[in-house]
């Protein structure tokens, strides 16, 4: 019977569809499962069932339900439900869908069929993930104090669960007294760790892991990531041996994430080399072409895109998203415009990436339609929806409208402005003519200024030549940044408009004595 059981297990189509399963891939998992009931070779096998009922909630929402109760049926009719596997995927299923989850979970396992211990084992093990995700951690614990029987996925819920919830000394407690241990149980705590923000004790425990699998070393690389410490993760993945494809995304989103979009398009090229070859899949090819969008290399990202075609991914929400993201960066507004509206679910960073790409571009009432319609759907603007707006009212030359707009983030929609915003309003407050509006909004500013407002504003008093002020903000610029000579070469054009020549001779022997040289084709008129 075990014989018999391994072998289903391990039958080439029961791999295809938990691989599928395992990758995210529902659609294929059920694809892949139809395609095996036709081989006549292959009987139905529980294992494969499980992994399907497991891709059931990643499918769209409208089909989530009607796939479970096919599936159920299917477990029926072939007489499969009493084995503990689908039986306890099905219950698992049931309460992730259903509104009332603990008593149709609860209902479902009461039935009569599995009675052997494995099958009491699972239900119960099922039932405890349910109210760990549930978030009721009081009746998780009762339950898991109480159970007659544990084994080691019991343990691992329960310690995934306490840490999650942040109770970390609580999970750790539980950690030492486990009975026994798998690379599992030191990636639930691993992960607590790491959701906490306790990357040095995540760090620590990551070291003396006896047993590490990619799991162990993604989480890790994930949590580096998350916290910018993009050096730290790349150490890290220099040192992994076997690199899977989701290590590389981990690597790659990373890169893309923290602003070292160059590093991203590297990996990426390194994947794809003939000595290691990692087929990509939709989430590199999102990151890449995030990478591409900022380094506004429109030419490398439309040989991604068509890449990604070559190796059949499809533009699902997330890869459109980002090739949105690249048009308007590119100035291909119509070509963005197609892909947005050929999106099934618009959430705000779709929406906020067109919102961004009309900002920079000029159009106003594109943006604003847009805004219009996120509000209708009850969609929430984030920060980066302002900085296209803004950026909108900037272009258009609306001081007004923006103040209006700027004010709206805090008050309205409880939305700290940041640097950036900061920056827009200063730029726009300055070049209709605001100067003294524009230096007391710095002034105001909740966090340290950082050059590039201040560079807003001394490219402002340069077009309206306001010597006086010029020279405050040029002196906060050298100090932020002693190294850019560009600050320097802007002071120096204020003074030769206001012919103010002893003190451009003045600022040219600083720049000379600081080993600076002039950027051809700004010179001053003497």
């Amino acid at each position: 019977m075990r014989a018999q059981a391994a072998t289903s297990f391990n039958s080439p189509w029961t791999l295809a569809i938990r691989a599928a399963a395992d990758q995210g891939r529902p659609r294929r998992a059920v694809a892949l499962y139809l395609s095996s009931l036709r081989s006549p070779h292959h009987r139905p096998c529980p294992f494969a069932l499980a992994a399907v009922l497991k891709s059931v909630p990643r499918l769209p929402a409208h089909a989530q339900l009607p796939a479970a109760a096919s599936l159920h049926a299917h477990l029926l009719r072939l007489g499969l439900l009493a084995h503990p596997y689908p039986h306890a995927a099905l219950a698992h299923l049931y309460s992730r869908l259903l509104p009332a989850a603990h008593d149709q979970s609860h209902c479902l396992l009461d039935e009569p069929a599995p009675r052997h211990r494995l099958s009491l084992l699972v239900a119960a093990n099922s039932r405890l993930a349910a109210l760990l995700r549930a978030g009721d951690l009081p009746a998780a614990r009762a339950m898991f104090d109480g159970m007659p029987a544990r084994d080691v996925v019991s343990w691992n819920s329960m310690v995934a669960g306490l840490a999650k919830a942040g109770h970390l000394d609580e999970a750790v407690e539980l950690f030492d007294q486990m009975p026994q241990r798998n690379a599992a149980s030191w990636n639930a705590l691993l992960c607590g760790f790491i959701a906490q923000g306790q990357l040095p004790r995540a760090r620590e425990l990551f070291e003396r892991m006896p047993v590490r699998n990619n799991v162990s070393w993604i989480t890790m690389i994930s949590g580096y990531a998350k916290a910018g410490e993009v050096l730290a993760a790349s150490e890290l993945f220099e040192r992994m041996e076997n690199k899977d494809l989701y290590s590389w995304n981990a690597m790659i989103a990373c890169y893309a994430q923290n602003g070292c979009a160059r590093e991203a398009v590297v990996a990426f090229n390194r994947m794809l080399k003939p000595h290691v070859w990692v087929l990509p899949n939709e989430k590199t090819f999102s990151s890449v072409i995030s990478a591409c969008s900022q380094l506004g290399d429109l030419r490398f990202g439309l040989w991604v895109e068509s890449f990604a075609g070559c190796v059949g991914v499809e533009l699902d929400d997330h890869l459109r998203t980002a090739l949105v993201d690249l048009y308007t960066k590119s100035g291909r507004m119509d070509k963005a415009f197609d892909l947005f509206r050929g999106l099934k679910t618009r959430d705000v960073v779709s929406y906020s990436a067109m919102i961004v790409g009309c900002g920079m571009h000029g159009k106003l009432r594109e943006a604003l339609d847009l805004f219009k319609e996120m509000s209708d759907a009850k969609i929430s603007p984030n920060a980066i929806t302002f900085v296209g707006l803004l950026s909108a009212y900037n272009h258009a030359g609306l001081m007004e409208e923006a103040r209006t707009c700027f004010a709206s983030m805090s008050n309205k929609y409880r939305i700290s402005p940041s640097v950036e915003h900061y920056t827009i309003m200063v730029d726009l407050l300055g070049r209709s003519g605001k100067l003294d509006d524009a230096f007391q909004l710095i002034m105001q500013m909740p966090m340290r200024p950082h050059a590039s407002v201040w560079g807003a504003l001394l490219l402002a008093c340069r077009l309206h030549n306001n010597v006086e002020l010029g020279e405050v903000v040029a002196s906060r610029c050298f100090e932020l940044e002693p190294e850019d000579s560009g600050y320097y070469i802007l002071l120096g054009n204020i003074y030769a408009q206001a012919e103010k020549w002893d003190r451009v001779k003045r600022l040219r022997k600083i720049m000379a004595e600081r080993g600076f040289n002039k950027t051809p084709g700004s010179s001053w008129v003497a």
